[in-house]
């Protein structure tokens, strides 16, 4: 008993450890997602290019190891379709459009209140148990939110950037609901994989790659604010893939072995922090001591949401999947 207890410990602490490396994957993806956006100016080319490469690196892998996944139905590819462009796709042009506008960590803060609203569709539409500490939830993510937006001040942010931010957050609630249908039926290296490669034709339709400004490959860029230093781009693009997108992924599909869906959400709020800080380390965003407090009432807000949920062995808690 005791050794089997020890062993359950040490998988849960593996677990956290390999989600909290993933958060913080998808945290510095966020600067480095910036850093680009600042040369090209194209949300959704730099979009294309972190879902296709992506897509194309995950079917290689799913050929070499899962040849069937490539079966599919056509009501399970309207399902994947659904997943892969307003989950993945649009949920991902959605986020970069914002942070564009407005410091990364705000719009992350506005993307991740997702959780709540998902809440909210299990206790109304699927009609399952929610404990009434979800409104409690509720309250203190709106409060935190308008510490974050000082509303007090007015309407200090910038508006297109809130907007995007709200739409990020809005097709992510339809990334987890789809999600949690998609997954019953598919092992998740090839649901990734199907979610990526409609993400990839919903862009080359949206903007073929005739006209993709490769030249924006070989530009140099002076990522830290106020340095003099000045890096190729290209590593950039690189990083947003591998590290921004494949690891993370990667590392939350084992994590969530170990821990569990309710543990990985709880884990997910480490992105923000380690966000902000990456983002005032390079970018120099700085948020006001309000903000800052507004941002933690809001996580423990989403938190308590969250729990709200009375998990069943067969009905765990969403994992959260960000754009970022």
């Amino acid at each position: 008993m005791a050794k089997h207890a020890r062993a359950h410990q040490k998988n849960a602490k593996l677990g956290y450890s390999l989600y909290l490396v993933a958060a913080a994957c998808w945290a510095v993806n966020g600067t480095i997602a910036k850093v680009i956006l600042q040369e090209v100016g194209d949300p959704i080319r730099v979009s294309q290019f972190r879902g296709t490469m992506t897509a194309l690196i995950l079917f290689v892998y799913v050929a070499l190891t899962n040849r069937k996944a490539f079966r599919i139905k056509p009501r399970e590819a309207l399902l994947l379709a659904g997943y892969g462009i307003i989950g993945v796709a649009m949920c991902q042009w959605f986020y970069y459009e914002s942070i564009s506008r407005m410091p990364i960590t705000i719009s992350l803060l506005i993307e991740f209140m997702a959780p709540i609203f998902v809440v909210l569709y299990a206790r109304f539409v699927m009609k399952q148990s929610v404990r009434n500490s979800v409104w409690l939830g509720l309250a203190l993510a709106v409060m935190g939110l308008a510490l974050v937006a000082q509303v007090w001040l007015g309407f200090t942010l910038d508006r297109l950037g809130v907007i995007f931010a709200v739409m990020s957050m809005m097709t992510l609630i339809v990334m987890y609901i789809l999600g949690d249908k998609a997954s019953s039926r598919r092992d998740p290296m090839s649901l990734l994989m199907w979610a990526f490669i409609f993400a990839s034709i919903f862009f080359a339709v949206l903007r073929p790659w005739s006209g993709f400004p490769w030249e924006a490959l070989q530009a140099q860029v002076t990522p830290f604010e106020g340095g003099t230093d000045v890096y190729p781009i290209w590593p950039f693009f690189v990083s947003m893939v591998i590290l921004g997108t494949l690891t993370p992924y990667i590392l939350v599909i084992n994590s969530v072995r170990h821990i569990g869906g309710a543990g990985a959400s709880i884990m997910g709020m480490t992105e923000p922090p380690i966000a902000a800080i990456v983002a005032w380390i390079v970018l120099g965003e700085i948020l006001t001591p309000i903000q800052l407090l507004g941002g933690a009432v809001m996580l423990v807000g989403i938190v308590v949401a969250e729990r709200a949920r009375e998990q069943k062995a067969h009905e765990p808690l969403p994992e959260y999947k960000p754009a970022t």
